[in-house]
């Protein structure tokens, strides 16, 4: 049976994408690409690949950082070459030798104990810190894209050092982080919301969890969207505009078209009103916004208990499914927005931090407008270390008073009404939000989500 490598592809890309970051102070990015192909050579034609790219990021580190004796009694129980220094110049690859593909193709076992020898030695121990940043601790997570801008900000980097640490973060949708990242690469996890955050919880017998700061989810749009949707109802004009949610499932539930709308000069399109947004699967915003429907849908009630949620699906499948191609993170539809306009993304789910981020980068231009759904939820953004440095990382964004004037720069609610209006003085935001829904149980949103992906096939 043919081997399927696309789950193998994708992780390569990965610490691919990790190494070059980790190593671009010190090493040529081409050399790091050549370590990372010659530990990939070494297990070319094995028919045991779960383990791979665990293997193949162990021994190009150590191949950039040659000095583990690890490793090397590694690579010996499984007649694998010692890793060596990164070359100056790039060098051919080696031939796999047959003795190496006889004996990993015919002892799956063999490479699991490989990988649980290198990971119980080092149980706790965070990645190596690198050359450019002497003297700091390099801590390594994964976070929702929302969170990006904050992490890259220089005030931020510096604040952080000032307590002895650097982060390096790495980008996902947080229903990806909770259910098919690899986190031992990492030393916490920084999805968007509880229930994602509670998942990694669970599966790791993690009680500890830090919530820095919130974001409202928002809807951002155009002004002659906000005056075509008043008339009809879906609008609730106002300071700033909110987004009805009974009417606009009125819309969804009928199929109804732009086209369709009563005197719509403005945006006469065939297709159907929906508002864009991420993938279902994968994403935490959009989890967000099912939790939200799922509240309406439900006679303004949260979702429990099996007839609810079979009652509610046909509305929210419609939601989802007529979309099309979706994005994995709030940073694909957000994109389209800010650069093809009304005619491609007229209505786009995002976070209102990602609002006030572009606003910042003088990205929002005039016709531009975010709009709160109406009812809407807090996105509680948590982080759960998975190792002591994370767990620094978690004290540091609570406590900090620093980055708790950084993060409500950047758009993030971080419970202080004053510190937030004072920080986004001059974009029109809710600066209270009264019309707020929770999210439904952790099992029941699950419950949701999976019967969403199931209309998908």
């Amino acid at each position: 049976m043919a081997v399927d490598t696309v789950r193998e592809e994708k992780a390569i890309r990965r610490l691919t994408e990790r190494l070059l970051e980790t190593y671009r102070d010190t090493h040529p990015a081409e050399h790091v690409q050549t370590a990372i192909e010659e530990a990939r050579a070494r297990f070319a034609g094995h028919p045991v690949r779960e383990f791979v790219p665990v293997l193949v990021e162990r021994v190009a580190r150590h191949a950039l950082e040659p000095d583990s004796a690890q490793v090397v009694a590694a690579a010996a129980a499984i007649d694998v070459p010692a890793p060596r220094p990164a070359p100056s110049e790039p060098r051919a690859l080696p031939l796999p030798n047959r003795r190496n593909a006889l004996l990993l193709g015919g002892a799956a076992a063999l490479v699991a104990v490989v990988v649980v020898s290198l990971a119980v030695r080092q149980p706790d121990s965070p990645p190596p810190v690198t050359a450019a940043a002497p003297g700091l601790t390099l801590v390594r997570g994964v976070v929702g894209s929302e969170k990006m801008a904050f992490f890259q900000d220089q005030r931020v980097i510096d604040a952080l050092a000032t307590h002895g640490v650097r982060i390096e973060v790495h980008a996902a949708g947080s229903r990806q982080i909770a259910t098919s990242i690899d986190l031992g690469a990492y030393d916490f996890a920084f999805p968007s919301s509880a229930p994602a955050a509670e998942r990694i919880q669970r599966a790791r017998n993690i009680t500890t969890k830090y919530t820095p700061f919130s974001s409202p989810m928002g809807i951002a749009t155009f002004q002659p969207i906000i005056d075509l949707l008043t008339p009809a109802g879906v609008v609730k004009p106002g300071a700033v505009p909110a987004i009805d949610i009974a009417r606009y499932l009125r819309l969804v539930r009928a199929d109804t078209e732009w086209a369709q709308l009563p005197d719509n000069t403005t945006y006469p399109v065939r297709k159907n009103i929906l508002v864009s947004t991420t993938d279902p699967r994968t994403s935490n915003s959009a989890a967000m916004y099912l939790s939200i429907a799922s509240f309406v849908a439900n006679d303004n009630a949260i979702v429990q208990g099996t007839p609810a949620e079979q009652a509610v699906l046909p509305t929210l499948t419609k939601l989802f499914v007529g979309q099309g191609y979706t994005e994995t993170t709030t940073e694909g539809p957000f994109q389209e927005y800010l650069t093809s306009g009304m005619g491609a993304c007229p209505l786009a789910l995002i976070y209102e931090a990602q609002f006030v981020e572009a606003t910042a980068k003088g990205q929002i231009t005039p016709g531009m407008v975010l709009a709160y759904p109406s009812p809407t939820v807090l996105s509680k953004h948590t982080l759960v270390p998975l190792r002591e440095s994370g767990d620094t990382i978690g004290r540091l964004l609570t406590g900090d008073p620093v980055l708790r004037e950084l993060a409500a720069a950047h758009g993030f609610r971080t419970g202080d009404t004053a510190r937030f209006a004072a920080a986004t003085r001059g974009i029109p935001l809710a600066p209270e939000l009264v019309d707020v829904v929770e999210t439904p149980t952790y099992d029941t949103l699950e419950h949701l989500l999976d019967g969403v992906t199931e209309s998908y096939n």
